[in-house]
């Protein structure tokens, strides 16, 4: 639902067609895994049985002798590493001495067909020494755990650790007296929560074509939400000047933070070059599973508390990470999200990275915040109940403002959080009857409410106007889920342009200015500031075009609603200036680059209402909505569609996925017929309430949509949970297994 109060643009706010949509309904757009260049080879990489090994040996003579085969390379192809970040992004790429997850890339060959590059792959032999395993990240701090890496020492603000562990880093942030304001709590809450490692689930798995030039250029077709981040990556790890490495982003079929990271395209590249021939590395689906970067499984263990009038005295968290096989988990913004939506004046956040046999983890959709949303609204809840607050009415007394400083250190910004919890508290859902459950069945209703920071970056934009009155619009920003359209219609809007006179396109990294990845919700937003500036540099362009032709001061013209004017009687519309640019001084065009340093957070309220079976702890999802505060709604359907898209992959956190390991760290669930995503019968309709509460330092208003609906739902469906069966849940996914747990039904784990 979207009812604006105001309609102060002739653009913005459109129900517009996809400028992308018509070929990728259709099968004309090119994905990845489509990009066949003359001459093409098929690469199949070799991937470890073991989570935990030291290679002793690789022998590919009998892979490389098999009829069809033009190329194989192992880490011994990889320059050398420079220092321990590139050796890790080295190992990653091709194992080197050991191999850290069941599923880490150890050889790859390249061969006439698909088939054949997979059968010389099993025709290599590999000699592994099998070591013990942990996945587990509490069992990885343990003394005696299997230490995966040797040198690896904890950092912390007391400096580099003396001994070997699996603690990558710990950082503490601590506001006021926490001590203090626990005492002054006269109601504490203390849990503990776990849940297990997710994957993004996009339908097209990671694909690049490799093609290097007589002289020693490469190039690489790529599904990717960044072509520069792959420029660099691909450049760093082989040592090549960046001006030889030419990216060219295909179209993405998902990603959701998954193809922010580089998976196969440095192996196209060396096989490639050692084939001399173009080479095509699709992944399989199983690999996608247990090779590519998924979130982390964390632990949490939270303490809050609360005066009796509802104020939220002190609050103390625990965040445990698991980063997989290499540091980097996102902890940090677990920690900015878990108390970011509310004023709390003491308090204390411990996070921990920490290294495991999996997959080196990777950004998922609001990376870190959605299970320590889930561990701390779970806390909130219980609190609440516990003073005899309503939950929403709770959440808004304890609301940060502007200039309020969070747990983790920042500082507020401008916030549309309140306006977004009173339109939760006012809707249609929340003040309806709950209704009768089916006989035998129990009912609940819950709600969560989530801070996401967002982000700006660098962002760039070209335009250029054609003789006929149309503009050519190319970024650098890959277009992930429609911000084509979302971009040409800032700038149409500030070119006073009808839409369908923009002609979007992605561009790559030889004929575009540089962009940061399409990820942290910030692509609209800061390609959109950047394609405004280039508007309003065409203008100030026209505007001068028009005072040399007319032979008046620039000053004296004027420009609205696609028209240019000096005095009663000069004037020329947008396309007839257009026309004459070439004769008048040549054509017209803006490139700009931004690098947008200040950026609106996003708030997503939600509210579920579940039906649970206490015989057999099924949980029936009954009705759903998404209230959220998006700045403004630039493109209102596809801002509902990403509304109700992230409350989707919530929904299947909390109900339905994780990576089940066996005891030698193996992945037991690797395909979609055993892990389980959410269906279209698993997910009623999502009710979506649009807040616009319009962030100031864009032109337009403009926050970050994509990724704060993704971070409640597994706090709302358990708060829901609760009121349904009377037992909080306290593990992701919440299974049958676990409620029945929860309720006694059957004997805890």
């Amino acid at each position: 639902m979207h009812t604006p109060k105001e309609k102060p643009f002739a653009v913005i706010g459109e129900r517009l067609p996809r400028y992308d949509g018509v070929d990728k309904v259709t099968g004309k757009a090119i994905f990845g895994p489509d990009v066949t260049l003359p001459g093409t080879l098929y690469g199949f990489i070799l991937r470890s049985p073991h989570a935990h090994a030291r290679i002793r040996s690789i022998d590919t003579s009998r892979a490389a002798a098999l009829p069809g085969v033009y190329a194989v390379v192992t880490a011994a192809d990889l320059p050398p590493a420079e220092d321990t970040e590139h050796r890790y992004a080295r190992d990653n790429t091709l194992a080197g001495d050991k191999v850290l997850y069941a599923g880490h890339a150890v050889a790859a060959v390249a061969a006439r067909t698909p088939t054949i590059a997979e059968a010389a792959a099993r025709l290599i032999a590999v000699e592994y020494e099998v070591l013990p395993a942990v996945t587990d990240v509490l069992e990885a701090m343990r003394d005696d755990a299997p230490i995966l890496h040797e040198e690896m020492r904890t950092r912390s603000l007391a400096g580099r650790g003396d001994r070997p562990s699996n603690i990558a880093s710990h950082f503490r942030h601590v506001k006021g007296d926490p001590a203090r304001g626990f005492a002054a709590a006269e109601v504490i809450v203390e849990r503990e929560f776990h849940t297990l490692t997710v994957h993004q689930s996009y339908i097209e798995p990671q694909a690049a074509t490799a093609v290097w030039s007589d002289g020693g250029a490469l190039t690489i077709y790529t599904t990717t939400q960044g072509a520069f981040a792959v420029r660099d990556h691909v450049a760093w790890l082989l040592r090549l000047p960046l001006s030889s490495v030419r990216v060219i982003p295909t179209e993405v079929g998902g990603a959701f933070g998954g193809k922010n990271t580089s998976y196969v395209d440095v192996v196209a590249a060396l096989l490639a070059r050692k084939a001399r021939r173009p080479v095509k590395v699709t992944m399989p689906r199983a690999d996608v599973f247990m090779a590519t970067g998924p979130s982390s499984g964390a632990v949490f263990r939270v303490k809050m508390g609360a005066t009796r009038d509802g104020r939220i005295t002190a609050a103390q968290a625990e965040l445990y990470y698991a980063a997989g096989a290499y540091p980097g988990s996102p902890v940090g913004s677990g920690a900015n999200v878990m108390f970011g939506p509310y004023a709390i004046p003491n308090g204390q956040i411990d996070g921990y990275d920490v290294v495991t046999n999996g997959p080196r983890v990777s950004s998922y959709r609001a990376p870190g915040g959605t299970p320590a949303n889930f561990a701390a609204e779970t806390v909130i809840d219980e609190l609440a109940e516990k003073l005899g607050l309503d939950p929403i009415e709770f959440r808004l007394r304890n609301h940060a403002r502007e200039g309020d400083e969070r747990l983790d250190g920042g500082t507020h910004g401008h916030l549309g959080g309140i306006e977004t919890l009173e339109a939760a508290r006012a809707c249609a859902h929340y003040n309806a009857p709950l209704g009768d459950p089916r006989p035998g069945m129990r009912r609940g209703r819950g709600v969560a409410h989530a801070y996401w920071g967002n982000w700006g970056g660098r962002s760039s934009c070209t335009l250029t106007v054609n003789g006929d009155g149309t503009v050519n619009l190319v970024t650098s920003s890959v277009d992930l889920s429609g911000t084509r359209t979302t971009i040409a219609m800032q700038a149409a809007e500030a070119l006073q342009l009808p839409p369908e006179r923009i002609r979007p396109s992605v561009g790559d990294t030889d004929n575009t200015g540089y962009a940061d990845v399409s990820a942290g919700s910030r692509t609209t937003y800061a390609t959109g500031i950047a394609a405004i500036k280039a508007a309003e540099n065409i203008i100030t362009q026209m505007r001068a075009r028009a005072a040399d032709v007319w032979g008046v001061p620039v000053a004296s013209v004027v420009y609205a609603n696609g028209v240019f004017a000096s005095g009663s009687d000069l004037r020329f519309t947008f396309a007839e200036l257009a026309r004459l640019a070439t004769e008048s001084g040549g054509a017209i065009s803006s490139m700009v680059n931004v690098d947008v340093p200040k950026w609106g957070a996003g708030f997503s309220t939600q509210i579920a209402d579940v039906e649970v079976d206490p015989e057999t702890g099924k949980v029936t999802l009954l009705r759903y909505t998404v209230v959220q505060d998006v700045g403004r709604a630039v493109h209102p359907a596809m801002v509902e569609g990403q509304m109700q898209g992230g409350a989707t992959q919530g929904i299947g956190w909390a109900l339905y996925e994780g990576y089940v390991y066996n005891e030698q760290g193996q992945m037991l669930n690797a395909n979609f017929l055993d892990y389980k995503i959410p269906t279209a019968l698993d997910v009623p309709l999502i009710e979506t309430i649009i807040v616009e509460v319009p962030y100031p330092e864009h032109p337009f208003g403009v926050r970050g949509v994509g990724e704060p609906p993704i971070i409640p739902p597994p706090a709302a469906i358990a708060n829901a949970i609760y009121r349904a069966i009377g037992v909080r849940p306290d593990r992701l996914p919440m299974t049958p297994a676990h409620l029945l747990e929860k309720m006694g039904v059957i004997g805890n784990r």
